[in-house]
């Protein structure tokens, strides 16, 4: 259930970062938090974790930033118990991971996030590197953890958005080549929200760009904007030009595909509830900033509800706009899989 209150999760974490964006790159870290890695074997660190998974096919989801610093001496990583991260996880997987559920069993570890208000203003590289030495590690491990205690050879498809996508390019990247066979059962890994670039894809032969509707053991990956947003200027684009696929679609060419042929986004109804809303978002590929362009919405009345990231960065609705094509999407995929 959504609270009211709540704003789209990235929402709630952007609108802090631009406050103390500027300081914050001038203080040091402190990080109290252990970095052995988090013990999966206990319930209490899954947000999803079904008792009775019926369907032959798996999500392994990972959310976005949840965790909201509450002052400039936060630390580096939350603990694993945050209870701002515990709030955020679960809203984010009500308006994200549920996209997927009509695909497979949701699996959802809870792991210790970087500090967005920390890391969002360092180079790439330094980014990566804080990434790496927390999130990734808890989030390997719990991948780990699920495939040799609750996957029982299913095939899988992962999911993950913003902070959850970045990581999910560790698990791929370092994880899936060490382990071909697990590589071998994943449908599809839907990196949403952060970009995948073509020296990522470079550096990992092992893994492969999505080029169409039908294709798996395959990346899918978009970050949306509006067309107004300058080059350079989305926080978590940066100078990056990633590579995407349209999720209307399914192409990865310019054509505008228009609102009206969407399945549908997931908005925001009555009595904390959510609808689907139809001809709203359209989508269309701008490959000289690989970036997915989103122009028959209101940016500025877009920017009331979730603004932080600024002026038609709609990052906090990367899923939400294109939902139901996300959902049909994973079906597809899956079925294609499982009919092989």
């Amino acid at each position: 259930m959504r609270n009211k209150n709540t704003l789209p999760v990235l929402g709630l974490l952007s609108a802090f970062l631009l406050i103390l964006v500027v300081n914050t790159a001038c203080k040091k870290d402190q990080n109290s938090v252990d970095k052995d890695v988090t013990d999966y074997s206990n319930p209490k660190h899954w947000l999803a974790l079904p008792t009775d998974p019926a369907k032959a096919v798996d999500i392994f989801y990972l959310y976005p930033t949840a965790w909201t610093p509450d002052s400039l001496t936060n630390p580096l990583y939350c603990e694993i118990d945050n209870s701002t991260m515990l709030q955020g996880s679960a809203y984010a997987l009500s308006m994200q991971a549920t996209a997927f559920e009509t695909s497979g069993n949701i699996y959802a570890p809870y792991y210790r996030q970087a500090n967005a208000v920390k890391t969002l203003v360092l180079p790439e590289d330094q980014r990566w590197d804080i990434l790496k030495q927390v999130p990734a590690k808890d989030a390997v491990a719990a991948f780990d953890y699920y495939i040799n205690h609750y996957n029982n050879g299913r095939p899988f498809i992962l999911a993950g958005h913003s902070q959850g996508a970045n990581v999910l390019l560790f698990l791929l990247s370092e994880y899936m080549l060490s382990h071909p066979e697990v590589y071998s059962r994943m449908i599809a890994a839907y990196v949403i929200g952060y970009p995948v670039t073509a020296d990522f894809m470079a550096a990992n032969k092992h893994l492969k760009f999505a080029e169409g509707p039908d294709d798996t053991g395959v990346i899918v990956s978009y970050n949306t904007q509006s067309p107004k947003v300058a080059p350079g200027t989305n926080f978590v684009v940066g100078n990056n030009i990633g590579l995407l696929i349209n999720p209307i679609s399914w192409k990865r060419d310019e054509t505008l595909a228009p609102a009206s042929e969407s399945l549908g986004s997931l908005w925001f109804g009555v009595n904390n509830s959510f609808v689907k809303k139809l001809n709203f978002a359209d989508a269309r590929i701008d490959l000289s900033q690989g970036i997915l362009i989103c122009s028959s919405v209101n940016d500025s009345a877009m920017y009331k509800i979730s603004g932080g990231m600024g002026l038609g960065v709609y990052h906090g609705f990367d899923i939400p706009f294109y939902y139901y094509n996300l959902r049909q999407n994973a079906e597809n995929r899956a079925s294609k899989f499982l009919g092989k």
